[in-house]
């Protein structure tokens, strides 16, 4: 470590935050193609998965033209405990059947089997993830195309025989690359796969993740929507917005201590044995006898999401998702499903933002509805991920139109962060995590200076993780 009296410009170089080796030279020619290789790989398997989805929830759900959530808000309430009775059948067996073929989790094959990804366990993680999903289950979408490429850059590097943190960094660069082809997110998915997964920012990593991402979303085009994700009018930022965002902060990072807590609890309790077929049958045998009521927690929210942005999803259903939609979530994942997180923690965000809205637009009206569902779900998908910079580029690329709120956003996600390291919270992601590596706070970076990193990962095959 560079100590005061020794700046690091004087170390490295004049530019203190370019390594004196430089980027590019750092990296060898091979390594650059299987960026090209991976970002390709990742936008096709998503664009395939996404395909699947469509024609999985068309034919469970028996429609043709709208939506997924009008499809399940039209659908009978026999259809709908029956098709999701029938995805825990489907995860149940995929559980039974994978076994130990399956490498878990992205976050936990990057931080606890340093970057290493069984390609077939993965893939067919990856496919059973997207069915389920089609199905109904409360979880994300995002998490079948960050496994397909994450597996995808973990056999490249083993066939190239690329030193250990060299294949961390591929591997979550085709995790991001994955989620931005899904999503059209090219700069959102690099910034997750650098502050989430890899726990750091700096200029040697952030070039592979960028061109990794960005090769997946232009590929993932040619069968994909380059529109936003969300259409959203735009907002303009009113001095009630940005008061609101102050005050809002903080109750959003208890929400997310909360939350997070429950998925860690769930993921701890996941079946083993015969349970692991049964457990997922009576959950979401479960969560299709909740959707009689409440069709909006099915799937992975997105409909919610779009309807919260722009203020036409009813107030008092908005409060009973508040409360539902996590704990369907946390429930479809303690079962064993495999599944996302991404935008059922944004679905959270944007229902908390638009009931605490409602109450503050009586007390000082004459703002939009939508605008503090923005504002919300960037503090609670911030606070979640421990990711604020990714949070705010996620909530702009995924909407194109809420720069304006820019402001009143940063205050309530810098709210939200602070009280969630302040209660040392873990983020979706590592609370996830199986064994000793779970304890820590960030695993891979916890106690790491950010600023030596790299210079020790360009100099060694010391994997990231001590």
């Amino acid at each position: 470590m560079t100590g005061p009296s020794t700046p690091r410009s004087h170390a490295t170089g004049a530019q203190p935050n370019v390594p004196g080796r430089g980027i590019v030279a750092s990296y060898s020619l091979r390594f650059w193609m299987l960026v090209v290789l991976i970002g390709a790989g990742a936008g096709l398997g998503a664009a395939a998965l996404i395909g699947l989805l469509h024609v999985v929830q068309h034919l469970a759900w028996s429609y043709k033209t709208g939506h997924f959530l009008g499809g399940t808000e039209r659908a009978s309430y026999a259809r709908r405990v029956l098709v999701l009775a029938c995805g825990g059948v489907v995860a149940g067996v995929a559980a039974l059947g994978l076994g130990r073929l399956s490498g878990g989790d992205v976050s936990e094959g990057l931080w606890v089997r340093a970057g290493r990804m069984p390609l077939l366990g993965s893939l067919v993680r990856a496919l059973d993830s997207i069915v389920i999903v089609g199905l109904g289950a409360s979880l994300g979408r995002e998490a079948a195309p960050q496994q397909v490429g994450a597996a995808i850059a973990s056999a490249l590097s083993d066939w190239a025989r690329l030193p250990v943190w060299q294949r961390r960094l591929l591997v979550a660069s085709g995790a991001g690359a994955g989620m931005a082809a899904v999503y059209n997110v090219p700069l959102g998915g690099a910034l997750f796969a650098l502050e989430v997964l890899l726990g750091t920012l700096s200029l040697p990593l952030v070039l592979p993740a960028l061109a990794t991402s960005v090769v997946a979303t232009a590929v993932a085009w040619v069968a994909l929507s380059s529109r936003p994700t969300y259409v959203v009018p735009t907002y303009d930022v009113h001095a009630s917005q940005v008061v609101w965002g102050l005050l809002v902060g903080p109750l959003a990072g208890l929400v997310s201590v909360a939350y997070v807590r429950m998925i860690r609890r769930a993921h701890a309790l996941r079946p083993a044995g015969w349970m692991k077929v049964a457990a997922p049958v009576a959950v979401f045998t479960a969560l299709g006898l909740v959707a009689i009521a409440y069709p909006q927690v099915l799937g992975n929210g997105k409909g919610v999401v779009q309807l919260a942005l722009v203020g036409r999803l009813a107030v008092g259903v908005m409060a009973v998702l508040i409360v539902i939609k996590p704990l369907a979530t946390a429930a479809c994942l303690g079962s064993g499903a495999p599944g996302g997180l991404f935008t059922p923690t944004v679905t959270l965000g944007v229902v908390l933002g638009g009931v605490l809205g409602y109450g503050w637009l009586q007390f000082w009206p004459g703002t939009p509805l939508g605008s503090y569902a923005v504002i919300g779900g960037a503090a609670v998908l911030a606070a979640s991920m421990q990711a604020p910079l990714a949070a705010i580029v996620l909530l702009l690329e995924l909407t194109h139109k809420v720069d304006g709120l820019m402001v009143p956003m940063l205050l309530a996600v810098v709210g939200a962060t602070v009280v969630s390291r302040r209660l040392r919270a873990h983020s979706i992601y590592s609370a996830r995590i199986s064994g000793a590596a779970a304890d820590s706070e960030q695993p891979g970076f916890a106690d790491a200076d950010v600023n030596a990193i790299p210079e020790g990962l360009m100099g060694s095959d010391v994997p990231f993780a001590g």
